[in-house]
């Protein structure tokens, strides 16, 4: 999220990261434009001009933009990753949309297009930093510093308008003397407006976006509904969620709420997040009569982003309940089942849509007879489209040194490659060794066990140590049983009513062979690719929301500090309160005498 200062409805503007890009409709405006209730509070200094002595220049991509040092706008350097995926992305859709009108984009190192035929028009090509007439519209509903906006315009090849909007002035005024510093203001229109009001207009002028993009402070869910409706048909989506506790199932209620799905806490909250934002999107698009359909699904850092196109159609529309599914998922041995919502049938020449049968499961897990949790409903369906995340690979290929993450881009797109697409959800190596408590056997062993048993595994980018595979739970448990034998766990310290004991109590009826299978090391590993890449800075999570006067709210940073071993500290300060009254704590609660010597 580009982010930016946050008051009243603002708040709700503000972005995790840099600013979305934005466009508006051709030959007008939506919204008031920037400047129209008189100048913004707190400026940044002159329009124009070199940073004053409260800003900073910032560079990212082929964008520099002044930013200001106080917490007044919203800016996180560690989501540069989303923005140059975003870029990227965006320049793919731009290829599939502009091609049917006779526009060829364009890369650098790219070749140039071939001459038309005799009697052909003479082909049209867009380039990065060139507007293009007739290109695609895009919409940066929450922009804070404008950020994104600008790099849209300096980089993706294809735009005939981006409209950068935030509800903060402080906000607004920044992105028009951005605009202006990158000299892209033929392509990028800032505007002070509130996000949803602004779709809602462009729906009712039948205006719509091409690309509306979504990367606000927290959670998208107040821009949905109105977001789905301002796509144009066919048009792209993109949008960024921070709030991962609550999808990852702290917060069980809060995420039905604004989701309208339950999240639980398992191994796979991460990928359980992405479905469950799809699920999302796509129950809000359906009460349109229309569907979403992903392109690509990120989980990243502390957020995760999501890419989906969004169609008409009545008919497909019926097919959305039998997309959708609920999650058994064993409390006891991390077990879980998927039980979709509907049912679709061939039926001559169409399909019948009918409600499904369950459950998977029984009154508790056959396995370790525990109680099952219930979540969901989520996105059952494929995650990513592969010819998509395909053309972003070789693109990066055909026009290297695009993006300052362009090795880490590589690797995620190569494991988003490898992943099994019709298998929802996975398990994890440390997961599956600790509930049978035994050690960990290692990546190559499990995928070896897996596939000499006639099973599909990938990993998934969502997780490190994830094993993604069509095994079902009794044939998992099976080559679990098995390296156990091999590896022994001390039984008789386990309880009776454990998952371990009552796992390992059940002779294997899969013998599983773990000798090293020519297919278990994933050419993503075998080539050594940035994958899973460490920390990029200290304290890189979500920063604090931008507020007006930001130098005012105290640092992320320093709440850390102040709150650092709080327990320890309060726990010197008040004696034990089991201590009966002629007892003396053990713990020390004054400083230590003076030595002697």
């Amino acid at each position: 999220m580009d982010g930016a200062s946050h008051n009243g409805s603002a708040a709700l503007e503000g972005s995790e990261g840099p600013p979305e890009g934005s466009e508006g409709p051709p030959g007008g405006s939506v919204g008031p434009p920037v400047g129209s209730e008189g100048p913004p509070e707190g400026s940044v200094g002159p329009p124009e001009g070199p940073p004053g002595p409260e800003e900073s220049l910032i560079t990212e991509g082929r964008a520099t933009i002044v930013f200001p040092n106080a917490n007044e706008v919203f800016y996180n350097p560690v989501q540069a990753f989303n923005r140059d995926l975003t870029c990227a992305v965006l320049t793919e859709f731009a290829r599939l949309r502009l091609r049917p009108k006779g526009i060829r984009v364009v890369l650098p190192g790219e070749e140039e297009p071939e001459e038309p035929p005799e009697g052909g028009e003479p082909p049209r090509t867009a380039r990065p930093g060139e507007r293009c007439e007739g290109g695609l519209r895009v919409l940066e509903a929450l922009a804070a510093s404008g950020l994104r906006s600008v790099r849209f315009a300096r980089e993706v090849p294809g735009l005939g308008a981006v409209l950068a909007s935030d509800l903060s002035p402080r906000a607004a005024a920044l992105m028009a003397r951005n605009v202006a510093l990158n000299g892209v203001g033929d392509t990028v229109t800032p505007r002070l407006a509130d996000a949803r009001m602004l779709m809602y207009q462009s729906r009712a002028e039948r205006a719509p976006f091409d690309v509306i993009d979504l990367d606000p402070y927290g959670s998208p869910a107040p821009f949905l509904d109105a977001a789905v409706q301002a796509v144009s048909e066919g048009g792209l989506l993109c949008v960024t969620c921070t709030d991962m506790a609550v999808m990852a199932g702290n917060s069980a209620e809060t995420c039905y709420s604004k989701y309208g799905a339950v999240s639980l806490k398992g191994r796979f909250c991460h990928e359980m997040a992405l479905r469950i934002v799809l699920h999302s999107l796509d129950l809000r698009a359906n009460c349109y009569q229309r569907f979403v359909v992903p392109l690509l699904s990120v989980s990243a850092d502390f957020y995760i982003r999501v890419f989906v196109r969004v169609f008409s159609g009545q008919a497909k529309v019926k097919a959305s309940a039998s997309k959708q599914a609920l999650v058994f998922h064993c409390v006891g041995c991390g077990s879980h089942r998927l039980q979709r919502l509907g049912r679709a049938t061939s039926h001559g020449s169409g399909f019948k849509y009918s409600a499904a049968t369950g459950p998977p499961v029984g009154p508790s897990c056959e396995f370790c007879q525990h109680r099952h949790q219930v979540g969901g409903p989520v996105w059952a369906e494929p995650l990513h489209d592969p010819p998509f995340v395909e053309s972003l690979l070789a693109a990066l290929e055909r026009s290297p040194g695009r993006f300052g993450s362009e090795a880490r881009m590589r690797g995620v797109l190569s494991v988003i490659q490898e992943e099994l697409s019709d298998v929802p959800l996975y398990y994890t190596l440390d997961g599956l060794s600790s509930t049978i408590h035994s050690n960990t056997p290692s990546l190559l062993q499990l995928r070896s066990a897996l596939l000499h048993a006639g099973f599909r595994v990938s990993l998934s980018h969502a997780c490190r140590n994830a094993v993604k595979t069509d095994a079902p739970p009794a044939a998992l448990w099976d080559i679990m049983r098995c390296w156990a034998k091999l590896h022994p766990v001390k039984l008789e310290r386990l309880p009776e009513s454990s998952p371990a004991a009552r796992i390992l109590s059940v002779e294997p009826t899969l013998q599983a062979s773990f000798a090293l299978h020519e297919d278990a090391n994933p050419r993503s590993r075998q080539r050594g690719l940035k994958r899973f890449p460490e920390n990029p800075e200290a304290f890189w999570g979500p920063k604090a929301r931008a507020r007006p006067g930001g130098s005012i709210a105290p640092s992320l940073q320093e709440k850390r500090e102040r709150l650092q071993n709080k327990r320890s500290k309060q726990s010197k300060q008040f004696p034990s309160k089991r201590l009966k009254e002629d007892e003396q704590c053990c713990d020390s609660h004054e400083p230590p005498p003076a030595s002697p010597h």
